[in-house]
């Protein structure tokens, strides 16, 4: 890789070149981040998988950007256009826009008044006027009349087009304007014109007349500007002043040449007004707005797939059988029973609300359910009718023991139409398959939750606004972290589970499944080789990621790398034990000195990872699940007043604040400023997904359907 992107990624991310040299030259050989991240700190100086993405990411857009400027180098060449200098200006280059720039004069082009102008032969006009020593103009100008060039006045028009279109393109009074815009422009929205008694604008009315500065502007404020320009409610524009610009302009054109006689200045005055007016802020204009989006959009990414990663990583309750309801009213409340392994064994529907009503019948059947698939879980939707469902639910005699719990249903019917679903489930409908995905979602929700796009999953703002590229990496990325820092059940796991598992994917893990169907389960993590396509290079990134639960060598149970598996054989003997007895709570293992073990291949980061991974070999990262319930005293906004201290689940989480589910179909806000009694920048800083807590009411807006809270002198902890 090319030593100025190297330098170039590593002064951005603050690590060193050589750093970054370790990280390409693993994805050269075939490495995941997953994998590198784990099993080579001593290549990368023990970056993290976030660093490692990271890295990629910058990688992926240098190699595009290397292969763009051979392209230009290429086209340049071609029209016989292309110096010595340009050559070594476009090299040097590791900014897409200012490459971009400096390939403008030679881009071909649609006809332009500047194109027209040099086919009626005002070239040579507009070079002696470039000169800026002509004393007289319109006498030169004279020369030029011809057919097509009615007098001197046109002839001079012609060549300031030409000049303003060579102004337009200057590389460097581009870089000085972009910097301009993005330093002091300023953002001004403004209601779109015969939208004035439009009610779809109304959602839009705080962006009516509004300005802000560009670099000060939150992301998501300026995704909300953006979002009603494209729904053509709202017109945006950038302001700087004229003055400054024109400013920047002149100290470029004028810079170091001798003063332009005053009848050369009068042209030249006129050439960069129009090069302003009308090439230049329309172009730079653009380019701001679109440079403020992408920092935008990397914000909006970067806060869903924080939102993602905690989503995937929830409390799963395990291997238990479970009875699963999507609640509904008129339509009833889909109930299945699934078995630990989430094997659906029965489903029918239960109408407990009205306006059907069947309470008592509706209890006999659950009561008969829980007793008949000997039930130790029940997972409720949170959707519509869940609240009153869950409360059904409790009023039932279960047998002690069984727990009863609300589950974010976000996606599942996505899922539940899906072709995965239709896949699982060919001859059940949609909500027997919603219902499944419920019951799935609390027994493990990251093996439920990778089947369905991250998008669908409601953890985001604006996520159809934003890079759709850069979001399926980021979001791609998340799944892939998630599911390798947890780890795999080899025998148990899905294909869409197993695809996510680094140097797999989705074909390799159709034959992992396969294989497990013909031959039963895998005995040992050398057991994969004998899948099909499934060679050495694969079997070194993902082995690590699998567990075999009961395997005759406990090391395959773990995240200890089978490569070093002679090498924790070696500690066992050394330290007078076996391999098993030196895994767990056993006190032999303090007594090994890793720096024995030290060698070109083996650092201290992988000898203190072994360490951690031998003493909790099976260990989960995840939380266990808590039993919640919400407030009796309230069903809608209409219950809710403000001081009410009430109990809520964190929905959601963006930069400006975080949404709380309080058991109603309204959901509340805590703005940021209302977080924490210290200044926060972001919500996330004191808040995650999922977590359970108790806020204030302190305000209600019945008709626009909004509640704002605070967390602000709340001591009651659920």
């Amino acid at each position: 890789m090319n030593k100025l992107y190297v330098t170039r990624i590593a002064s951005v991310m603050q690590i060193a070149p050589w750093q970054v040299e370790g990280c390409v030259a693993l994805f050269d050989e075939g490495a995941t981040i997953p994998f590198i991240s784990r099993y080579r700190k001593e290549r990368t100086g023990a970056l993290d998988e976030t660093q490692v993405a990271e890295v990629r990411h910058w990688y992926q857009l240098f190699t595009e950007l290397e292969k763009r400027k051979q392209s230009i180098l290429e086209s340049i060449e071609e029209q016989g256009k292309l110096t010595d200098d340009l050559r070594e200006a476009i090299a040097r280059s590791v900014d897409p826009r200012e490459v971009e720039d400096l390939y403008l004069p030679y881009r071909p082009k649609r006809r332009t008044r500047a194109s027209v102008a040099r086919e009626l032969g005002l070239e040579p006009l507009a070079d002696a006027l470039a000169g800026m020593a002509v004393e007289d103009p319109a006498a030169l100008a004279r020369r030029y009349v011809k057919e097509g060039v009615a007098d001197s006045e046109a002839a001079l028009a012609g060549a300031r087009d030409i000049l303003a279109e060579r102004v337009a393109e200057t590389s460097r009074i581009r870089a000085d304007l972009r910097d301009l815009y993005l330093r002091w422009g300023t953002v001004v929205s403004r209601l779109a014109r015969g939208k004035e008694v439009d009610e779809k604008a109304d959602k839009y009315r705080n962006w009516f007349d509004f300005s802000q500065r560009l670099d000060k502007i939150p992301s998501h404020r300026l995704l909300a500007i953006l979002r009603g320009v494209s729904e053509e409610m709202l017109s945006v524009r950038i302001e700087v002043n004229p003055d400054h610009a024109r400013e920047r302009i002149e100290r470029t054109v004028f810079g170091g040449k001798r003063r332009p006689s005053a009848a050369c200045r009068s042209q030249w005055n006129l050439v960069l007004a129009d090069a302003y007016k009308r090439l230049l802020h329309p172009s730079i204009e653009n380019e701001a707005l679109g440079i403020a989006k992408e920092k935008a959009d990397i914000e909006a990414i970067r806060v869903f797939g924080e939102n993602l990663r905690q989503l995937l990583l929830a409390a799963p309750i395990g291997q238990k059988r479970t009875l699963a309801i999507d609640p509904g009213f008129r339509t009833g409340c889909k109930v299945v029973c699934l078995d630990a392994q989430g094997n659906l064994l029965h489903n029918e529907t239960i109408y407990p609300h009205p306006p059907v009503s069947e309470k008592f019948a509706s209890m006999k059947k659950i009561s008969s359910l829980v007793e008949s698939y000997d039930i130790e879980v029940i997972a409720i939707g949170n959707g519509t009718a869940g609240r009153e469902t869950e409360e059904f639910i409790k009023k039932i005699a279960l047998p002690e023991g069984v727990r009863v719990y609300s589950v974010n249903e976000d996606g599942a019917s996505v899922y539940s139409a899906s072709d995965t679903a239709r896949e699982e489930f060919p001859d059940y409908d949609v909500t027997v398959r919603g219902a499944v995905s419920i019951g799935r979602r609390l027994m493990d929700p990251l093996a439920e939750l990778v089947k369905i796009d991250p998008k669908s999953i409601g953890v985001g703002q604006y996520q159809h606004d934003v890079d759709q590229n850069l979001l399926k990496e980021t979001l791609d990325n998340t799944v892939e972290a998630c599911v390798n820092s947890v780890g795999v059940n080899l025998n148990t796991a899905s294909r869409h589970l197993l695809a996510y598992v680094s140097g797999i994917g989705p074909a390799l893990a159709q034959n992992i499944v396969e294989y497990r169907r013909e031959n039963g389960p895998f005995a040992s993590r050398e057991g994969l080789k004998k899948v099909k396509r499934l060679g050495d290079k694969a079997f070194e990134q993902c082995a690590g990621f699998l567990r075999i639960p009961g395997a005759k060598n406990p090391l395959d149970n773990s995240a200890v790398h089978p490569e070093r598996y002679p090498l924790v054989e070696k500690m066992a003997r050394d330290a007078g034990v076996t391999v098993p007895e030196l895994m767990g709570d056993n006190p032999a293992r303090s007594r090994i000195d890793i720096t024995r073990y030290i060698s070109d291949e083996v650092g201290r980061p992988t000898l203190e990872d072994l360490m951690a991974f031998l003493a909790k070999p099976g260990r989960d990262p995840r939380e266990g699940v808590k039993v919640f319930e919400f407030s009796d005293e309230i069903r809608s906004i209409e219950d809710v007043r403000v001081g009410m201290v009430l109990p809520g689940i964190v929905s959601n989480i963006t930069n400006f604040g975080a949404f709380v589910d309080l058991g109603i179909h309204d959901k509340g806000l805590i703005h940021v400023s209302q977080v924490s009694d210290r200044f926060v920048s972001s919500p996330s800083e004191v808040l995650k997904l999922n977590q359970q807590l108790y806020a204030k009411v302190i305000s209600v807006d019945v008709p626009r359907r909004r509640i704002g809270l605070t967390l602000k002198g709340v001591e009651v902890k659920p």
